[in-house]
C-alpha cells in the first residue's frame, strides 16, 4: 500500500462523505473540486494520481469512485475523525474548534492509538448527531480481571470497583452524596448500571470519567 499525504487522504475522505450511502456512485470532478476548494484541473490531476495507486476508479469527463482499497482507507480516516470529536467533546471538554482539531489529528494517529481511543470511549457506534461511525477492522477487547476502563466500556454482568473519578472536587462531592464514590461496586445489567446494588444513571459525559477496575 502506498503512503498517502494528508492532502491525498482528505480527497479520499471527501469522496467518502459525498457518497456515504452510495459508495459505488460517481463523484463529479467539479463537485469534488468545490469540496476541496481547489481548481477542477488540480482535482483531475489528483484523481489520476490516486487512481494509479488503486484508491480510485477514474471515469474520464465524469469523475471518480472509490475502489475497495480507497473505501477502506477513507472509512478509517472518517472513523478516526468521529472518535476524536467524541474524545475532544466528552472527555477532554475542549472548547476550541473541534472540527478543525479533529481533522488535523486524524491523519497522525496509528491503528493502536485508534483502538485505544475506541476502547476508552466504550466502542461507540454513532456520533453525537446519531450518524453511524464507519466500522473498519474493529478489534473489541473484553477486558480481563484487574483491567482499568471507563464505565462506558464496561461489559455486561461484570463486577467492578470505582478506582478513579476524573472530575472537580465539587462534582465528586455531589456524586458522593448521590451514592457514587471511590470503592463503589458497579455492574451493568441489561444496559442499566447498578451502584452498590441500586440503579444509577450515568450521563454520557460521566460515563467516560468514572474509571473502574474489573474484579471478575
Amino acid at each position: 500500500m502506498f503512503e498517502l499525504s494528508e492532502f491525498e487522504e482528505m480527497y479520499l475522505k471527501r469522496i467518502f462523505e459525498a457518497h456515504f450511502n452510495q459508495p459505488d456512485a460517481i463523484v463529479k470532478t467539479t463537485q469534488l473540486a468545490e469540496l476541496m476548494d481547489v481548481s477542477p484541473a488540480s482535482t483531475t490531476e489528483m484523481i489520476q494520481r490516486l487512481a494509479n495507486r488503486d484508491y480510485l476508479t477514474y471515469i474520464p469527463y465524469k469523475g471518480c469512485r472509490l475502489t475497495s482499497l480507497g473505501f477502506k482507507h477513507a472509512s478509517r480516516i472518517k472513523r478516526r475523525e468521529e472518535l476524536l470529536k467524541i474524545l475532544l467533546t466528552d472527555v477532554i471538554r475542549y472548547e476550541g474548534d473541534i472540527d478543525s482539531v479533529a481533522c488535523e489529528l486524524e491523519h497522525n494517529i496509528g491503528s493502536d492509538l485508534e483502538a485505544s481511543i475506541d476502547r476508552m470511549l466504550g466502542y461507540p457506534e454513532r456520533n453525537k448527531e446519531g450518524v453511524l461511525i464507519p466500522l473498519v477492522d474493529r478489534n473489541v477487547i473484553i477486558s480481563g480481571k484487574n483491567a482499568l476502563l471507563p464505565i462506558s466500556a464496561l461489559p455486561e454482568n461484570v463486577n467492578s470497583i470505582v478506582e478513579l473519578i476524573i472530575s472537580s472536587g465539587v462534582a465528586i462531592k455531589t456524586l458522593d452524596g448521590a451514592g457514587l464514590s471511590i470503592g463503589s461496586e458497579i455492574k451493568k445489567v441489561s444496559d442499566k448500571y447498578y451502584c452498590d446494588g441500586s440503579e444509577f444513571k450515568f450521563s454520557r459525559e460521566l460515563s467516560f470519567k468514572v474509571i473502574v477496575r474489573v474484579n471478575n
